[in-house]
């Protein structure tokens, strides 16, 4: 496989991780809301998962997806070792790597044991990911 096609092959299977982790998100908030209660319209409910003590915790992975999406909008090529990063970034949230400091992991692993539609988005993920090269070492 010549650089060209090794970039087409590496960038394609990237692309695929954000909807990936949208879909998880997603199913984390869903959750996360039946536990808060009554949200309210839509305008709240967002207002709630972006400033509300509750929600905080999924931070981390709001800011991880936004940095993703920027780096996939640049041009030019992407490499393995560029890859291996997001995966490995992707995987102190999630796991297996080692948790990153903060609340996630141990609010995350809560929810992935109790609802099953996170327990899907994670698997979803974590079958991408296995697609994209590992970090050395």
């Amino acid at each position: 496989m010549n650089q060209a096609q090794d970039n087409t092959t590496l960038r394609a299977g990237l692309q695929a991780v954000p909807r990936a982790l949208r879909n998880l998100h997603k199913a984390l908030i869903d959750v996360e809301t039946v536990y808060f209660g009554a949200v309210g319209s839509a305008l709240e409910h967002l207002q709630l998962i972006a400033n509300h003590p509750h929600f905080a915790w999924l931070k981390p992975m709001s800011v991880l997806m936004a940095a993703l999406d920027e780096a996939l909008d640049e041009p030019g090529p992407l490499s393995a070792e560029a890859a291996a990063g997001w995966r490995a970034a992707i995987e102190t949230l999630v796991g297996p790597g080692t948790a990153a400091a903060g609340e996630f992991r141990s609010r995350y692993v809560i929810l992935l044991h109790d609802a099953p539609e996170v327990a899907i988005a994670h698997g979803a993920l974590r079958q991408l990911l296995g697609r994209l090269p590992q970090q050395a070492g």
